[in-house]
């Protein structure tokens, strides 16, 4: 994984947010049954957190609260969403400038955000990996859950990016 190829990461992301820009704001929160994160809005946050988590929290020691709440979710427009992929996207460009050459070296110690002190010995790069397969299994949820309600969501296809 490149730079270059988290670029497409983040087009296919943008397919998504000007989709959702589209949406009727009601359908963006609404609870869809059948999914993990039952809301095209919590899916989203889902994916943001899981980058503050791995790489922001783990990796980088950035913070120690990645997760959001519930009651800050509730709370939460596009608008917000995207602040916290513009953090998102910062992350993951310092991983690649500070990890450059270490990216299958592993990095031992425990999870910040969860209580136990159980060790992790992960390399970035998998880290990395884990949060944009991680991203696109939930993009793809979120185009089900669309057109679950009834809306023709875009293509999400990495094949569809500009090189």
């Amino acid at each position: 994984m490149n730079q270059t190829e988290y670029e497409w990461v983040k087009q296919t992301r943008e397919l998504i947010f000007d989709f959702c820009r589209e949406l009727d704001p009601q359908d963006f929160s609404r609870q869809v049954d059948g999914f993990g994160f039952q809301s095209m809005r919590d899916s989203l946050v889902h994916i943001s957190d899981c980058y503050h988590a791995w790489l922001g929290s783990y990796v980088l020691l950035k913070t120690k609260k990645p997760i959001t709440t519930k009651e800050d979710l509730a709370e939460m427009g596009l608008d917000e969403i995207k602040v916290r992929f513009d953090q998102v996207d910062l992350y993951v460009k310092e991983v690649f400038e500070v990890f450059s050459n270490h990216m299958d070296e592993p990095i031992q110690k425990r999870i910040p955000w969860r209580a136990d002190e159980e060790l992790l010995s992960i390399t970035p790069g998998k880290l990395l990996m884990h949060t944009i397969t991680h991203e696109f299994h939930h993009k793809g949820q979120i185009v089900a859950m669309a057109r679950h309600l009834g809306y023709e969501p875009p293509s999400t296809d990495v094949l569809g990016t500009m090189n």
